[in-house]
């Protein structure tokens, strides 16, 4: 990696720490907050608290987790190992496991053409679209069915796997980020075909000039053919003409992060994801 100014993962931290606090509550436990979600939604995590200057310690650790366990939430961590380097073994003794993921800035004279990725279309979601909420429905679909089954294999999921998970979806989690996605503080794009339907997907978060894509996700059933890479492109692309300054993603794994070189987006750190030992795989 080259040289990484402090400067950019200043602002990355206040990004993480700002994401969470329209839809939650922050609750602090030392150096530590958590950031309990308040209607519907996916559950927020816990995260180093913006501007301390105290690393966390084992009884942070432990205090969220039972604060946690308590309002029946993961007991979930997030956090960027550059600013917070102490917080890996902190919570490896606290009993954690800890996936470290490649954390990626795009470079953007380095973002191709999302045509030249795939040989299907994406579309950035319309909010003004009369089917704007099924479509957001059939992101978080294929979303759910895509990482069910990690990396980048193929599989035998597809359409069939990703319309029975839209009618498990919890609606009123639906409608939360169809209204996110309304009043532009998220995008979503998906990939497919008329005849079978969304088989890729992504969204970004944004706050201000900042946002981070996340929610790449294929179904196994159509892998190997640079869909991820053409919604990654197109969300990048979408969130630059809209005067996004500085655009990252977090990598599930050194393969997956491959796929996002190709894009133009190049490693500067590492994000950390914990949670009990036995939920990571």
């Amino acid at each position: 990696m080259d040289h990484v100014p402090a400067e950019l993962f200043d602002r990355l931290e206040h990004f993480y720490d700002a994401v969470p606090r329209d839809g939650a509550r922050p609750e602090e436990f030392g150096s530590l907050v958590l950031f309990v979600r308040e209607g519907a939604g996916w559950p927020f995590y816990a995260r180093p608290r913006l501007g301390t200057s105290r690393p966390p310690s084992v009884a942070d650790v432990d205090a969220v987790r039972a604060r946690q366990r308590e309002l029946g939430l993961p007991e979930a961590f997030e956090w960027v190992h550059e600013t917070t380097p102490d917080l890996l073994a902190v919570a490896r003794s606290a009993g954690l496991g800890v996936l470290e993921a490649p954390l990626m800035v795009l470079d953007p004279a380095a973002l191709p053409d999302p045509a030249s990725l795939a040989d299907l279309p994406v579309r950035v979601l319309d909010p003004a679209a009369p089917d704007f909420a099924a479509q957001v429905a059939a992101r978080r679909a294929v979303a759910a069915v895509g990482f069910s089954a990690p990396g980048t294999a193929g599989g035998d999921a597809g359409p069939t796997e990703r319309d029975a998970a839209m009618a498990e979806l919890d609606l009123a989690a639906v409608e939360e980020e169809a209204s996110r996605t309304a009043d532009g503080r998220r995008i979503s794009a998906l990939a497919g075909t008329p005849d079978d339907g969304p088989l890729a997907c992504g969204m970004a978060m944004r706050v201000g000039d900042v946002a981070e894509i996340a929610g790449v996700a294929t179904l196994p059933v159509a892998r190997r053919r640079g869909l991820g890479a053409a919604v990654t492109a197109t969300l990048a692309r979408a969130l630059r003409d809209a005067g996004t300054d500085l655009v990252f993603l977090s990598a599930g794994s050194e393969e997956i992060a491959r796929v996002y070189v190709r894009v133009g987006f190049r490693r500067v750190g590492t994000a950390c994801i914990a949670e009990p030992a036995a939920v990571l795989p």
